[in-house]
């Protein structure tokens, strides 16, 4: 008597995959897929090498409200015309520079923090190009 194929394993493998579709679309829907792109705010984070340390001496700087090594440009309104960052009323973003040693200008590297209107920043962004591009800053309380 001739056996009959069992065609169980594919099925099982089927399912399977399909399972894992629905699953993913699901936290997809959910906003868990924020967690893989960054905060809520949708901005990637930063890895730990694209934050020098002089971006952090500037977080430092702000945590500590200055004093800040260019007063006529920094703790002023960052107006995100470039619309990069989320969508927000104007005056939710502010902007620091970060010192880039040997240079004898600004230069192109920024920290921009939301909210803020409670005393406390919500929110951490680094730009190296000049607001081209940005990223969440992690970890910072």
């Amino acid at each position: 008597m001739k056996r009959m194929a069992d065609n169980s394993g594919l099925r099982n493998r089927y399912l399977g995959v399909l399972l894992i579709g629905l699953v993913g679309a699901s936290l997809g829907m959910f906003g868990i897929r924020n967690i893989a792109e960054g905060g809520p705010s949708g901005v990637e984070f930063c890895s730990p090498d694209e934050v020098p340390a002089q971006a952090w001496d500037t977080i430092d700087t702000v945590e500590n409200d200055g004093p800040y090594p260019h007063p006529e440009f920094d703790d002023r309104r960052f107006g995100n015309y470039e619309g990069v960052l989320p969508e927000e009323e104007l005056g939710y973003y502010q902007e620091y520079t970060v010192e880039t040693p040997g240079l004898g200008h600004r230069g192109e590297r920024r920290i921009v923090t939301g909210g803020g209107a409670d005393g406390e920043v919500d929110e951490w962004y680094y730009t190296g190009d000049h607001y081209e591009s940005f990223c969440e800053v992690p970890g910072v309380t």
